[in-house]
């Protein structure tokens, strides 16, 4: 598994399962792919898939396609199927799949503001970030709305056995940075269906933004580092480096005290520069402050200033994921035990394999 995430995968028949997603908010350029009953997200549309050694056959009548190496079969995967709510439209006309998309096998995912403060800046702007891509294309509309998003919650839950859901924001302001979008649209979904959310911003400005998001019906709550060291956040994301680490710590350690350990978390990007052992170091403060940290592979967009960024290498993301599996473990804040979010899905990454 880790290997497929970091080489990624050419399919014989790009169209078997769920569609994959070209461009926009991540994760994008994926596919879905189970392989022994864990679901994982594997760059197909990258350049390092389309020189991957590892391809996907053809599915079978029971939809079962052999990966080989070259010409050796290893092991046989399968792709979750289109989900049934995306041929449904909105009351007001809108395609449900341009509200929300089916990630992985079974999560509900969301940008709820498709637009950022820092993405139409060059000097600001993330530069692996593609949120602007599939509302260029018409793939998905700027807002949603909070009776949008719980309409369309509801139904993939009543039609597709969703059983949680992720909401992400692009920033609006440099104050609440997105909390005030999340409580509302959470509280509408929560209204209208029970299911396990989970929101995702930057920090607020004032730590009692995470009481009103849990009372709104937000379950765990992401915070996304991205990269842990100063030089490689000034060079990588600019802009979001003006919210300094030491904000987000005193953040984390707030929100785990509304939320609980292991239910917040965050994102870190492996392989944008930032060393295995500076990695590992900031995963043992996380720890320590009972947040989940969720390493994944940095996988490039195409369109982006990083779209031609070399992926990590196998070996280095399993020099991280095989002591992060222990320490996760030893910390007792073990992916499943999560109630909503990336973390538990666990499709970026094969961290969840090493947990023991």
């Amino acid at each position: 598994m880790t290997e497929l995430q970091s080489f990624g995968l050419r399919l014989v028949d790009p169209g078997a399962g769920a569609a994959s997603r070209k461009g926009g908010a991540g994760p994008s350029d994926h596919k879905a792919v189970t392989v022994d009953g864990h679901t994982i997200m594997v760059p197909v549309h990258t350049s390092s898939a389309w020189s991957s050694p590892f391809t996907a056959q053809a599915p079978d009548a029971q939809g079962v396609s052999v990966v080989t190496r070259g010409t050796i079969p290893i092991a046989r995967v399968s792709f979750p199927r289109q989900p049934r709510f995306y041929k449904l439209q909105t009351f007001d006309g809108v395609p449900y799949s341009h509200i929300a998309t089916l990630h992985g096998s079974d999560v509900l995912a969301t940008t709820v503001l498709q637009t950022c403060i820092r993405y139409e800046s060059r000097r600001k702007m993330c530069k692996f970030c593609a949120i602007g891509q599939s509302l260029a294309a018409g793939r998905t509309i700027a807002r949603k709305t909070p009776d949008q998003l719980a309409e369309v919650a509801r139904m993939a839950v009543l039609l597709d056995g969703v059983k949680h859901m992720v909401m992400t924001t692009g920033t609006p302001n440099a104050t609440d940075r997105g909390a005030s979008i999340l409580c509302d649209s959470a509280f509408a979904i929560k209204a209208a269906v029970d299911i396990p959310i989970q929101g995702q911003c930057e920090p607020p400005d004032d730590d009692r933004w995470f009481e009103r998001m849990r009372a709104a019906g937000i379950d765990t709550l992401g915070m996304h580092l991205e990269t842990v060291t100063p030089a490689v956040r000034e060079r990588i994301m600019p802009g979001k480096a003006s919210v300094p680490v030491a904000r987000y710590m005193s953040a984390f350690e707030a929100a785990v005290q509304v939320f609980g350990r292991g239910q917040v978390s965050t994102y870190i990007l492996a392989g944008l520069g930032d060393t295995r052992d500076a990695i590992l170091e900031m995963c043992t403060q996380l720890l320590a402050r009972g947040v989940y940290p969720f390493v994944v592979p940095f996988v490039p967009i195409s369109g982006t200033p990083l779209e031609d960024h070399a992926p990590p290498t196998p070996e280095f993301m399993k020099s991280i994921l095989e002591p992060l599996g222990r320490m996760v473990t030893d910390a007792r804040l073990r992916s499943a035990d999560i109630k909503a979010g990336c973390g538990k899905c666990g499709a970026c990454s094969s961290l969840s394999v090493y947990e023991s």
